[in-house]
């Protein structure tokens, strides 16, 4: 599937499918990015830094990865004038084609291709101990009001794996390519060996 003009939401983080994304927003470019998308009820891509800062500096050069996740809005609330919370769900990961930057300063990828979702693939054995342990963190994120991960599918080895690469201390790069693997199976058993090696299981 191809999409056209996908307007792109740069940071300094990795967004992964079905991940819970919240974003504080106060530049006028993704005020008015998160109004049209609330109105029509479309996507925007999120996509990381590899270069550059989140927020738009004159003369900075910015650099984005190839690969990034679709978004949708779940929720958006202004508690102060000009500000705007909101709640993003990922949804399919997509890699993009020719960028185009505003005049406001908003990215715009002129075609981005929507790469296949992760195959359903039950969790094996192995990794049971790692889906408690998540079962575990996810409870006690949750206690200390740290976000939402939305319904839970321990059996499911993207959705374990997913989680798992949102909570682990690895650098950006590293999550990053984790995201872009296309075998929920080979995520899964990197997950588990980084669990593993550093006495977490």
């Amino acid at each position: 599937m191809t999409l056209t003009d996908l307007p792109l939401f740069p940071l300094q983080s990795v967004l992964f499918p079905g991940g819970r994304l919240s974003l504080r927003i106060f530049e006028a470019r993704y005020l008015d990015l998160m109004s049209r998308c609330l109105v029509q009820n479309q996507p925007f891509g999120v996509v990381c830094l590899n270069q550059g800062s989140e927020v738009r500096q004159a003369g900075q050069t910015v650099r984005f990865e190839p690969v990034g996740v679709l978004a949708r809005l779940l929720s958006a609330d202004s508690d102060q004038p000009g500000v705007l919370k909101a709640v993003c769900l990922g949804g399919a990961r997509f890699r993009w084609h020719r960028l185009t930057e505003q005049a406001n300063g908003l990215w715009v990828a002129g075609s981005a291709e929507q790469l296949p979702d992760d195959p359903a693939l039950p969790l094996a054995p192995a990794y049971r101990p790692a889906a408690l342990a998540l079962e575990r963190a996810l409870a006690g994120l949750a206690l200390q009001h740290q976000g939402e991960v939305g319904p839970h599918h321990p059996g499911d080895t993207a959705w374990v794996a997913n989680r798992w690469c949102e909570l682990l201390p690895i650098p950006l790069a590293a999550r990053q390519k984790l995201m872009e693997l296309s075998d929920p199976g080979a995520r899964m058993a990197l997950v588990d060996r980084f669990l593993r090696d550093k006495r977490l299981l």
